[in-house]
């Protein structure tokens, strides 16, 4: 029952915030290499609650990522370390770069390709409390983290 409703305001957040994301800003804006990065998406750890609006994935490990101050990003797919980079930009704005992951064997294999995917094609992000929610470039959401504790 309290998945449920969970999943329902969840599912009403990431329909008010894909009316918010929608703009006509060219890719390449903002997006500036180096330097310091700041906001409320650098520095929480951020673990994975949906795919897409609804999907709960069953993973042998918490899916998650941490964006430190330098751009680097680190985590799990869920079966798998993963490192990178990331570059912000504005109107939320967000670039994940050269994820390198190993490639142990895990029977959910495929559902951490989908959360590594989900990275790669976040194109623009928006925090609402503790819920961090990324879009594709057609404006789609991709998925859900929620600020760990």
């Amino acid at each position: 029952m309290k998945i449920n409703r969970l999943s329902k305001s969840l599912a009403v957040l990431l329909g008010v915030l894909t009316l918010a994301a929608c703009s006509s800003q060219p890719a390449s804006e903002g997006l500036e290499p180096g330097g310091e990065l700041s906001g409320p998406i650098v520095g929480p750890r951020w673990n994975l609650l949906l795919v897409g609006t609804h999907e709960r994935l069953s993973l042998p490990e918490s899916a998650h990522f941490v964006i430190a101050r330098d751009g680097s990003v680190s985590g799990s797919d869920g079966c798998n370390p993963l490192r990178g980079e990331v570059r912000l930009g504005e109107r939320q704005r967000i670039e994940f770069q050269d994820f390198a992951t190993t490639r142990r064997s895990c029977p959910e294999a495929e559902d951490a390709e989908r959360v590594r995917e989900m990275l790669e094609t976040a194109y623009r992000y928006l925090i609402d409390h503790d819920r961090l929610v990324f879009f594709g470039p057609n404006q789609r959401v991709l998925g859900g983290f929620r600020r760990a504790s």
